[in-house]
């Protein structure tokens, strides 16, 4: 392509082209010892006029603006200095790849898209304020459980606390306060109640349904735990189950009572878990089966049809008032005492039980009512 020839105007320092009928202007400078030259813009397209032209290579020349070269560079580090931000958005992407093994991450990766990424994604940790937290705890309130929303605001806590440590970021400028939740919480069932479940269980066509909520409430097992559950984990021998990876963390082995033994030795061997899909894989997640069998039950409200039998199991236990705290703990394979303590009143309702009892079997044995016998005593 031949080059176009130069036509210089009547101001120092500015020329122009001819495209067709298009006039594009350029200018020429010294800056820091160094010749530039870059266009100042086209006649139609950008309306520019020699005299426009001019007034951009005095300003550029007087150091009031910068060539277009230095505007470029300045540009493009404002969009490096944007993409090196460590915003919640890049800091999760750290967190989730560095604990990609962990057993809750897909349950994180659900609460940071849903609640979390659309709040604070683009925002880096030093940015976000006290008020912003709270605006969204409330909102989340309003519609989620405070235990779910506790686990939403100490994920958002554990990303950036992770950021911090590895020097990624600044930490959050306040400490977010931590939601208070009621977890006394227990379910349970009358004997009526678990009369006409077990019958529902007992009429269900559904194999694994029926035999996943016995087995919650013969051994009190949590519901991941028997989703896990292998046949090679069940020492039938022995009388045994072992617990791999429990929510505690160590692994641990429960007694394997006979009803249970029942449960399994009748149930179908065709994959190496104890409970499967049509698939083959193993559940991970059954509500829509075993809650069809909870309603045919009557049984309704938030009264859930696995975890609801785990509470079961251990409010029988203990308002038997035949076995202690310390073994409740470790049936249920609590890692801390403090979970059993919610069934602590049942347990104490069988003390009183039997200490009314006792009073009792001492006036039938002496044929004397001990209380009457005070009133006239003090009389």
């Amino acid at each position: 392509m031949p080059k176009q020839e130069r036509i210089k105007t009547k101001y120092p320092g500015v020329y122009f082209i001819k495209q067709g009928t298009e006039k594009i202007f350029y200018i020429y400078y010294r800056s820091n010892g160094k010749q530039v030259e870059e266009k100042a813009g086209r006649q139609h397209a950008d309306d520019m006029t020699p005299a426009r032209a001019a007034g951009i290579r005095a300003a550029r020349t007087q150091g009031k603006e910068s060539s277009n070269s230095a505007r470029r560079e300045q540009a493009n580090a404002l969009k490096q200095e944007e993409a090196d931000k460590m915003t919640i958005e890049r800091l999760w992407t750290e967190y989730k790849t560095n604990k990609a093994d962990s057993k809750a991450i897909n349950t994180d990766e659900g609460r940071y898209e849903k609640y979390l990424q659309p709040s604070f994604g683009d925002k880096e940790p030093h940015e976000i304020i006290r008020l912003d937290v709270e605006r969204l705890r409330m909102k989340l309130l309003k519609t989620l459980k405070p235990q779910t929303v506790k686990h939403v605001m100490g994920l958002l806590k554990r990303i950036v606390h992770y950021g911090a440590a590895r020097q990624l970021c600044r930490n959050l400028n306040f400490e977010i306060e931590a939601v208070k939740v009621d977890n006394q919480k227990t379910e349970d069932l009358n004997p009526e109640q678990l009369k006409k479940l077990l019958e529902e269980i007992g009429k269900s066509t559904d194999i694994e349904a029926a035999a996943i909520m016995k087995l919650a409430l013969f051994t009190g097992m949590r519901r991941g735990e028997m989703f896990k559950l292998k046949w090679s984990d069940i020492d039938f021998q022995r009388g045994f189950i072992a617990i791999k990876n429990p929510k505690g963390g160590v692994s641990q082995k429960i007694p394997l009572n006979e009803q249970a033994r029942q449960v399994l030795e009748n149930h179908p061997k065709t994959s190496e878990y104890v409970f499967v899909r049509p698939d083959g894989e193993p559940f991970t997640d059954i509500r829509r089966r075993v809650n069809p069998i909870k309603e045919a039950a009557g049984i309704t409200g938030d009264f859930r049809a696995l975890h609801g039998l785990r509470h079961t199991y251990a409010s029988m236990l203990a308002s038997s008032g035949k076995v202690d705290l310390y073994t409740l703990q470790k049936l249920l394979t609590h890692k801390s005492p403090i979970m059993t303590q919610r069934y602590a009143h049942l347990r104490d309702d069988a003390l009183r039980n039997a200490s009314t009892l006792a009073g009792q079997i001492i006036a039938d044995a002496t044929g004397t009512n001990v209380i009457e016998l005070q009133k006239e005593n003090e009389g």
